[in-house]
């Protein structure tokens, strides 16, 4: 996936983790499960900072991410002290028309190869992680490639 510096619509796409994972919402959590029949996985709506001069552009392409249906972007709040990641109703593209960045809605993005990293703009060496077996709700985390899996391939559907 290259740059998006503006678009017209965002990039919808699914996401997998190494160990073929998908994004699930199931009821108020989004989780991570693994591909299989009758699984359908989230269709996620990328969308690119539109004014990210102000942010540190040599950490990674700065993004929003949001859900298809229903419309729900992902978002990092403090939560008794901690870092946490959340959802809440709201068009990735309200987010990217904004006049300036909205932080807790941004992502960091960063390929390698195929697979890309999550960190958030918000909370700087935070990363979007799912746990390697599964079934348990995405987290934002520091801990790089030890108990949660933090690199995601992204399948482009439009």
């Amino acid at each position: 996936m290259h740059r998006i510096t503006s678009i017209g619509a965002p990039i919808l796409g699914e996401l997998h983790d190494s160990n073929q994972q998908v994004w699930v919402l199931q009821g108020q959590n989004l989780i991570s499960v693994p591909r299989r029949h009758g699984v359908t996985p989230a269709i996620i709506a990328l969308a690119p900072c539109k004014h990210p001069e102000t942010l540190e552009i040599n950490r990674g392409n700065p993004i929003y991410l949001g859900l298809k249906k229903p419309e729900l972007c992902l978002f990092c709040t403090l939560i008794s002290g901690q870092p946490t990641l959340q959802y809440k109703e709201q068009n990735v593209l309200n987010l990217y028309n904004q006049s300036e960045p909205v932080k807790p809605f941004l992502f960091y993005h960063n390929q390698n190869g195929r697979m890309s990293t999550f960190e958030s703009v918000a909370f700087p060496g935070w990363f979007i992680a799912g746990c390697s077996e599964g079934g348990c709700p995405l987290i934002i985390t520091q801990e790089l490639g030890k108990a949660h899996i933090t690199d995601f391939g992204i399948t482009v559907l439009n």
